[in-house]
């Protein structure tokens, strides 16, 4: 068994404008205070604080950024490509939508916005392996999400296509990924073609069961979907590479339920929440996580509809070290352990 590395904290969600949120040094600083080890990093967007191209041609850079956060008492967990995965396939419907993702010079133009989201992950697979990292963070992206619940009646051959595709598209991203020795870590999540179980075996066939073809496991989403996320554990413990701990609750009532009714977060009756705000039972996350030899992080992401974003965070650390179980290095009943003694056994069986 392994003990979970952590806590982390993946610092998308507060990156900003003003100190000390603006720039990856002050926001280490800020995050190891708080009793954090090891931050997930987010790429991509104007306002990144990690250079992914200058990462993916420069060992000195990266070894700058590693020594500056080891000097904090700091390493990366995972560098992390949401958004350029995202863009890896987008459904026409959401084209405007999504342009906000990519730099002005693609937007408006899918297959430059495409071809421009690709070079991104590839160069990620680069970056993480100069940064001695075994795992990456991203999102499949979705053709096939506009047509998910069965009404009108999808085409014969219509869900087939579009998986089709997406494992075209990312097949030579895998291969890149293999051939930089880190694994793609797909976050199961809404909006994505890979947003269940299923979805996931279904890609996981096309691209010929990748051996980098692996997981984010975030179990809020599972409880927004009422999915079973310690089964889910039981079924693909061994592709789950990156965990992000992240807290939720569902409390249907006779107006809404898991399609939310189109209200604000604050109102719908599945919602994220900080952590141990929600209903997740993370002691049996933890605790099977270890028992299947997790080899990763524990991760916060925080997004919640109410408490304030640096109060999640300060809470989230001593949250998530208290739950890392340190896992023990001999059986509780090795004390009464009679010793082996093969004679003895067959004697004991009566043979």
């Amino acid at each position: 068994m392994k003990t979970l590395k952590g806590p982390g904290i993946f610092l998308a969600q507060f990156v900003g404008a003003e100190p000390p949120f603006d720039r990856l040094e002050t926001l280490a600083d800020w995050a190891a205070s708080l009793g954090y080890v090891g931050l997930q990093l987010p790429t991509g967007g104007a306002d990144s604080i990690f250079d992914l191209e200058r990462a993916a041609g420069s060992q000195a850079y990266c070894d700058d950024v590693a020594g500056m956060l080891a000097d904090k008492g700091l390493q990366v967990t995972e560098l992390s490509t949401h958004l350029q995965g995202q863009l890896v396939a987008v459904h026409p419907a959401y084209d405007e939508l999504f342009d906000a993702f990519a730099p002005a010079e693609v937007r408006g133009r899918p297959q430059a916005r495409q071809e421009w989201a690709v070079r991104q992950v590839k160069a990620a697979a680069v970056a993480s392996r100069r940064l001695g990292l075994s795992a990456h963070a991203t999102f499949s992206g979705a053709l096939a999400w506009p047509y998910l619940y069965p009404w009108p009646q999808r085409p014969a051959g219509l869900v087939e296509e579009a998986f089709g595709e997406l494992a075209r598209r990312w097949r030579p991203i895998l291969d890149a990924f293999d051939e930089a020795g880190v694994d793609v870590c797909y976050e199961i999540h809404p909006g994505e073609d890979l947003h269940d179980g299923a979805t996931y075996e279904r890609f996981l066939d096309l691209v010929g069961g990748h051996p980098r073809a692996c997981l984010l496991y975030d179990p809020s989403h599972f409880v927004l979907q009422q999915l079973d996320y310690l089964a889910y554990i039981d079924l693909y413990h061994e592709r789950i590479r990156a965990f992000h701990v992240k807290d939720a609750e569902f409390r249907p009532d006779g107006r809404s339920g898991v399609y939310g009714g189109y209200q604000g977060w604050v109102e719908r009756p599945g919602r994220f929440r900080s952590l141990g705000d929600g209903q997740v039972d993370f002691g049996a996350i933890f605790s099977k996580l270890a028992a299947y030899d997790y080899p990763g992080w524990a991760v916060l992401e925080w997004e919640c509809a109410l408490k304030h974003p640096e109060d999640g965070a300060r809470e989230g650390a001593p949250f998530i070290r208290d739950h890392i179980i340190r896992v023990t290095p001999h059986a509780f009943d090795d004390f009464a352990s009679a010793g082996t003694d093969a004679a003895r056994n067959r004697r004991l069986l009566g043979l």
